[in-house]
């Protein structure tokens, strides 16, 4: 098992060619590959560029980004959920504030002790924005990896990521003499390319455009026609479906919102206050009476559903018509006007009662 010379050259011509261009590429920031990388995780790339392009209107680079209000940031990062990433952003950039003069390491040992940063986006950042010859191993170069070679073996087991990231490291060393020498930022656009055919070319679920690769008439799993089965990866576990009860309680023109807990699911963001069951239009007039919030008119809003990674909620919702509130039910809630609204990064959870009353626009 191992990518030889020729189809090291091979994928960096496909590259030069049909690589995508990206807001972050090739900039020779360090701070662009890792806000990208960090926001590429669970997130579609189309809908990442124009945040990206918006984050850095906002936060240019690391000491912007160590003293940013976390609402202010939490608002940035709205809809791109995974809100803890914004959060380990702040902190790493607090961190290299105080202990790194302000700068992204290049050592991939230092990268992996700071918050927010694993084993893939630390090789990222050393191979891309630092030339560090250090695997970068996703989802996509495993894809990738697993048909070249007809691995096999599950993608998800840590053994198989593993060796795959052992044999990057072989293969830079190997090419150390030759590729590294004479061509120009090869581990960087050596890693992005591999990257980039997973994205563009080796496609999941079986449905991979062969025709198109440039390492076709070596990849074991093409000649055997088992692109439909590798790679393999063994299922999740089921999600859980929790019920719960959303009420949209307005104030004339004021919604209430409640800020989540730190810490766990969506921690610190503001959410229409909810109840963890389905309640009747009477259980939920008598808890909101019983939360001093008397209820001159309750009206039944749409359901929805909104799944993360490991649970799904089952939501129904009611809209809680109330006397002016001179008073908040507690130091976890505001009043905000539809205006207001905009600058509180309510989640995408709630998109579809955002969407109702046009809080988006």
């Amino acid at each position: 098992m191992a990518i030889t010379t020729t189809q090291a050259e091979q994928l960096l011509t496909w590259y030069e060619t049909n690589h995508r261009e990206l807001p972050w590429r090739d900039t020779g920031d360090p701070f662009d590959v890792w806000i990208s990388e960090i926001m590429l995780q669970q997130t579609r790339v189309e809908f990442v560029k124009e945040r990206f392009v918006r984050f850095k209107e906002v936060i240019p680079d690391i000491p912007s980004l160590s003293c940013i209000p976390e609402d202010t940031l939490m608002k940035l990062w709205e809809g791109m959920g995974y809100y803890s990433r914004a959060r380990n952003l702040k902190k790493c950039a607090e961190i290299l504030m105080e202990q790194h003069g302000g700068a992204l390491p290049s050592d991939p040992a230092q990268l992996r002790r700071l918050p927010g940063i694993g084993p893939y986006t630390a090789g990222a950042i050393a191979s891309i924005a630092y030339e560090i010859p250090e695997p970068a191993v996703d989802g996509n170069v495993l894809r990738v990896l697993a048909r070249l070679f007809h691995e096999e073996r599950d993608i998800r087991a840590d053994i198989v990521r593993k060796e795959f990231e052992q044999e990057l490291r072989q293969f830079f060393t190997l090419a150390g003499d030759g590729l590294i020498q004479r061509t120009p930022k090869f581990v960087s656009r050596f890693t992005q390319a591999l990257m980039e055919l997973g994205a563009l070319v080796c496609l999941p679920n079986g449905e991979p455009h062969c025709e198109l690769c440039p390492w076709s008439s070596t990849c074991i799993a093409y000649q055997n026609h088992t692109t439909d089965r590798i790679p393999y990866r063994s299922k999740l576990k089921a999600r859980r479906i929790l019920p719960r009860t959303i009420t949209v309680i307005r104030d004339g023109e004021r919604f209430l919102l409640h800020k989540r807990k730190e810490g766990g699911l969506l921690g610190g963001l503001y959410e229409f206050p909810g109840y963890e069951s389905h309640l009747s239009r009477n259980e939920v007039i008598k808890q909101l009476e019983a939360d001093g919030i008397p209820v001159l008119k309750l009206t039944s809003l749409p359901a929805s559903r909104h799944i993360f990674s490991h649970v799904e909620w089952d939501m129904i919702a009611y809209e809680i018509r109330t006397a002016s509130m001179e008073e908040v039910p507690g130091e976890d809630y505001v009043l905000l006007t539809k205006k207001e609204l905009q600058h509180f990064a309510v989640p995408s959870a709630f998109h579809a009662y955002k969407a109702y009353y046009s809080l988006n626009d």
